[in-house]
């Protein structure tokens, strides 16, 4: 049952609408003021919201303002007795769904209310599908930080303001980014990831705002800069903290006048650009070691929202462990295992030092080694990654060491034969592979292009 709230500050029009849409079996609230009613809006999820113009503590362009902030698809249908075009034409451009004049007609009304309630299910049918497309996944938990994270997403996602996410590695922080970008009104445009720790110093510049031909002696051709590929969308700075000295400041002035100038150009290029940023680091403490601009640090964190460690919200680690058996079983073709209570509590007794990945990384483990039902004792004997596993062992060919001038090509023989090995068994999944052998997405993919290394070889 659709569920409509009425702001009118007038008892006859409340009390017309609510018995025309009760009739038609429509589940109504109504409120005489503007101010009560965003209150009621905040803690309701409407479907849609019918709204007087001309109301005396708040007026209804106003609450139309403000109720897409707070609620960004929410239908809005403004009503007026004193309708006029150029009202019409404001309220639509402020948002609004549709527009009708007091006394309404009844088939007007309630075909323009059917039609909104269409339109605002098709935007969450469309979101739905979108969010399984994307593989975002939903962020997980009971616990009360987890409730602060998912109640500060909604409220500023909608905004342009920029947020500094804080926490540990393996916390769950570029997750917090992509629903910041998931709910915002950028959604539709692309999020840019740029993993700032990932990067040598002196191509950070580079990669954050471009370069012309000829600027530097590999630059062959122009390159367009993350800025730049982000404008319109949002802009993801993950590790923040290790930026050097000299980017920061063309970030700051980035973020100043939303103009960036390429390495080696002088043009001035304009750039409409959300900034979230993340770090596993105490900014303030990098600050007093001279490491980090406070200047930049408060452009940057108009929001901050820290994601606790998995050690700190260990109820949430059956909701989360359950959720990854799903998935991971979903992904393997297997059915999904069944995992006991006794092994949840042996989960949560476990220190976690790698967080979520960590977790994920475990139960993956669990699935492959454990049988039907994975135990407590499946926990603590698999606990340990390093730990030896009695599995049945192929033997593989040894290479000829005389083959390698130096331990340093030894060694990007066996990462290159590592990572590609780690490739082909999940199926040339990169998001799944950094996650398996435990480092950031876009380093695995510097790796890959590094070692050349290609699909089917």
């Amino acid at each position: 049952m659709s569920k409509i709230l009425i702001i009118d500050d007038e008892r006859a029009i409340r009390n017309t609408l609510r018995e025309i849409l009760e009739y038609e079996d429509y589940q109504v609230d109504d409120i005489d003021n503007g101010i009560d009613g965003l209150e009621l809006i905040q803690k309701n999820d409407y479907d849609l919201v019918l709204c007087d113009i001309k109301m005396n503590r708040m007026d209804g362009m106003e609450v139309l303002s403000e109720g897409l902030l707070l609620k960004p698809d929410l239908p809005f249908i403004m009503i007026s007795g004193h309708g006029t075009v150029e009202t019409a034409v404001e309220a639509s451009k402020k948002g609004a769904f549709d527009f009708i004049s007091k006394p309404p007609d009844l088939n007007r009304l309630l075909i323009t209310v059917r039609n909104a309630l269409d339109r605002g299910s098709l935007v969450t049918e469309t979101k739905v599908l979108k969010r399984k497309a994307s593989k975002t996944r939903e962020i997980l938990g009971n616990s009360q930080a987890i409730g602060k994270i998912k109640e500060t997403i909604d409220r500023v996602a909608p905004t342009d303001a920029r947020v500094l996410v804080t926490g540990a590695n393996g916390s769950g922080k570029e997750l917090v980014a992509r629903w910041l970008h998931e709910k915002s009104n950028r959604s539709n445009a692309p999020l840019i990831e740029v993993n700032c720790a990932a990067i040598p110093s002196e191509l950070i510049e580079s990669e954050l705002f471009g370069h012309e031909k000829g600027s530097f002696t590999s630059a062959i051709k122009q390159r367009i800069g993350k800025f730049e590929s982000a404008s319109g969308g949002t802009l993801f700075l993950d590790e923040i903290g290790d930026m050097s000295q000299s980017a920061q400041a063309k970030v700051l002035r980035a973020l100043q006048e939303n103009k960036i100038t390429r390495v080696g150009g002088e043009k001035e290029i304009d750039v409409d650009v959300r900034v979230i940023a993340a770090t596993n680091k105490d900014l303030l403490k990098e600050i007093e070691a001279g490491n980090f601009r406070m200047d930049l640090y408060h452009r940057l964190s108009v929001i901050l929202i820290h994601v606790p460690p998995l050690v700190e919200r260990r109820d949430d680690i059956g909701l989360l462990a359950q959720s990854f058996l799903e998935e991971i079983c979903n992904d393997y073709g297997m059915p999904v295992k069944r995992i006991s209570e006794a092994a949840l509590e042996a989960l949560k007794a476990l220190p976690w030092t790698g967080n979520i990945r960590e977790l994920r990384n475990m139960i993956e483990r669990l699935i492959i080694l454990s049988d039907k039902t994975i135990t407590d004792g499946d926990v603590k004997a698999f606990a340990n990654p390093s730990a030896p596993v009695t599995v049945a062992s192929t033997t593989a060919a040894q290479p000829d060491f005389d083959q390698f001038k130096n331990f340093q090509e030894y060694k990007d023989f066996a990462e290159r034969e590592y990572i590609k090995f780690k490739l082909e068994k999940n199926n040339w999944n990169v998001s799944k592979t950094a996650d398996d052998i435990d480092i950031q997405r876009s380093h695995l993919y510097s790796k890959i292009e590094k070692y050349g290394l290609k699909r089917g070889e």
